[in-house]
């Protein structure tokens, strides 16, 4: 069993098809599809069901790329820590980050990083906090930067809090609330509101203030990033609470103060199996201190 060939079915799972997954690997569609059928023939198992219009997983399929992607990983950790071991930073540096992240300018720090360590491959991905852990967790991602209420915590990955903020509530230039300096929870808890889905650590936030303070609130919109939850409050479709340092950067909405304000932190997180030396890099120049 060879990696190219745990690449490229990997690949396939990954894009949905053959011909895409081809493309990615910089391969002819032919190379790439004898290769997978060499790697079933030796399995014993095959790994996809093929049809005219759709390319899925069997339950063999299923079972092999978890196991296949940690193989790969682990080729690619080898080969940066034989590099990192020579004096050389690189291999791939994986960050995730939710839509509100600022407790960190992550644009100037990743554009700093590419132009300190050329050699390391850098992808970011936007998501919600809990599938950003898990892909920490999973190794698919090598740091991420998430928001949680302070009492929370993860398991499976080692973390250090970067910030604590307070939540305010963002409303439209003509909401009643607009001209307030603040207001209190239990104002707000009588307004329709666009928040995020329920049970994610991002709702948490407001959910658990509003619990605590014996308040309920009506949800009518969920979304999953701050751009579409200030688009919809523009609307005048229901008012939204965000970190105060995410409402300064939402033009077109005025944001109020509330007593008792809800709280959240911002944490990075890593793996619990210790970073690889691009995450190691990068942590170092955050000023967080993985060990």
């Amino acid at each position: 069993m060879e990696l190219q060939q745990m690449r490229y079915v990997v690949a396939v799972a990954e894009t949905g098809g053959f011909t895409r997954a081809a493309e990615r690997c910089h391969v002819v569609q032919s190379a790439l599809s004898h290769q997978i059928a060499r790697l079933e023939k030796e399995l014993g198992a095959r790994l996809f069901e093929r049809t005219s219009r759709s390319v899925r997983l069997t339950a063999a399929g299923e079972a092999f790329v978890p196991v296949a992607r940690q193989a790969l990983q682990a080729a690619e950790r080898a080969r940066a820590e034989v590099a990192a071991a020579t004096g050389e930073v690189r291999g791939r540096l994986a960050v995730g980050a939710i839509s509100t992240v600022g407790a960190v300018d992550l644009a100037r720090e990743l554009g700093d990083f590419h132009t300190r360590y050329p050699q390391v491959q850098i992808s970011l991905l936007m998501d919600m906090t809990e599938p950003l852990v898990e892909s920490v967790r999973d190794g698919a991602l090598d740091v991420a930067f998430i928001g949680m209420v302070p009492t929370a915590r993860t398991t499976g990955v080692r973390e250090k809090e970067l910030a604590r903020s307070e939540l305010v509530a963002v409303v439209p230039p003509d909401h009643p609330l607009a001209g307030r300096e603040w207001t209190t929870l239990a104002r707000v808890a009588r307004e329709n509101f666009v928040d995020y889905m329920a049970g994610s650590a991002a709702r948490r936030q407001r959910d658990d203030a509003f619990r605590a303070a014996g308040l309920d609130s009506e949800v009518a919109f969920e979304v999953t990033s701050v751009e579409f939850l200030a688009q919809l409050v523009r609307a005048g479709l229901g008012i939204g609470m965000v970190p105060e340092p995410t409402a300064s950067g939402l033009p077109g909405l005025r944001a109020v103060r509330v007593r008792p304000a809800p709280e959240r932190t911002e944490r990075v997180v890593w793996s619990a199996q210790g970073p690889s030396p691009a995450a190691l890099a990068f942590l170092s120049a955050l000023g967080v201190d993985p060990e």
